[in-house]
């Protein structure tokens, strides 16, 4: 599997309707932030300048962002990871791995000379720029801020970016480097849909030095986000209370999840509240057995007995998953 949240692949193999199955191959909140009701002209009109300044302001708000630092709106953080490496300065990237590849392949097609290193090792001498994903995926694993502190001031001696991936640190805000911006070259990617769970919608940000985000919105161009994006975006963004209660049921659900999986014989390995990484001798087996009761889970090429299960939507669909493993 290449990505999770697409079932195309699922129902090639495995037959079924799309509705028959239980897809928790994502990192996406299943129980998604309510739509607001929107006017007639989000639909009807170009997005406007008004809009995106509003959506801006009130992200600025909810990411801590100093008013000295760039942020720029795109349509999910995907669009940002295939802009970056073409606006920087051709050099040597490290990719922190393993972690989401569209990183490596975007500077890769950008022409950047990729060299992926495991979290414990050195930055090499011959790298410009250095990517982290904080919290990585798949196994959640976070980059304090000291050490992050320590690699961009590495970066800026060799005039290079550091880019900070934190599509998973809404999850909880005390996660989050933005502070480094105001100081280092550092650009951070915030995702949108992840944690409020409406990934169609296609909204992502990127945070940083002022004229390294003027690129991005100029090599970007016009309306580039949709009436709708950026009037949803606002409102849930400014809606703390919302925010602030689905971290505590993210914990709640996470907890359950663990408790079926350590049942059925996983092992933990990793994760964030949207999603568990679990070991297993036989990973790609039960992957299988799942997919035969349309449960889809995601499993990586690079490692067999390693498999991510996404947040279940309810307990119905918890217990179907139980029922699942335990048949198995």
């Amino acid at each position: 599997m290449k990505h999770g949240g697409d079932l195309s692949e699922a129902m090639a193999q495995f037959g079924g309707a799309q509705e028959a199955w239980l897809d928790l191959s994502t990192g996406i909140n299943p129980n998604p932030y309510p739509l607001p009701s929107l006017p007639n002209d989000a639909w009807q009109r170009l997005p406007s300048r008004t809009d995106e300044a509003a959506l801006l302001a009130t992200a600025r708000r909810a990411y801590a962002v100093s008013d000295d630092v760039g942020i720029v709106a795109a349509p999910g953080t995907q669009t940002l990871i295939q802009w970056l490496p073409r606006i920087v300065q051709h050099g040597a990237v490290a990719v922190i791995s393993p972690t989401y590849n569209e990183h490596a392949a975007a500077w890769r097609l950008a022409g950047h000379e990729v060299t992926t290193i495991g979290a414990d090792e050195a930055i090499p001498d011959t790298v410009r720029h250095v990517v982290i994903v904080s919290p990585n995926n798949p196994d959640g694993s976070i980059v304090d801020h000291a050490a992050l502190a320590c690699i961009a001031k590495n970066v800026a001696a060799r005039d290079g970016v550091m880019v900070i991936d934190e599509a998973f640190a809404d999850l909880d805000p005390a996660i989050s480097a933005m502070a480094l911006c105001q100081d280092w070259p550092v650009v951070v990617l915030r995702s949108f849909g992840k944690f409020y769970g409406l990934a169609g919608l296609r909204l992502g940000f990127a945070i940083g030095p002022q004229n390294t985000i003027a690129q991005i919105r100029e090599a970007m161009g016009p309306w580039i986000c949709s009436g709708p994006a950026l009037v949803i975006g606002r409102v849930a963004l400014d809606d703390d209370r919302w925010a602030n209660e689905t971290r505590i049921k993210l914990r709640e659900r996470a907890a359950k999840l663990d408790a079926v999986l350590q049942t059925a014989g996983f092992a933990p390995a990793g994760g964030t509240t949207l999603f568990r990484l679990v070991r297993h001798p036989h990973a790609s087996a039960y992957h299988t057995a799942l997919a035969r009761r349309r449960i889809w889970c995601r499993r990586f090429d690079w490692a067999e007995d390693l498999l991510r299960f996404g947040l279940p939507p309810d307990d119905a669909a918890l217990d179907r998953l139980a029922r699942a493993l335990a048949d198995i």
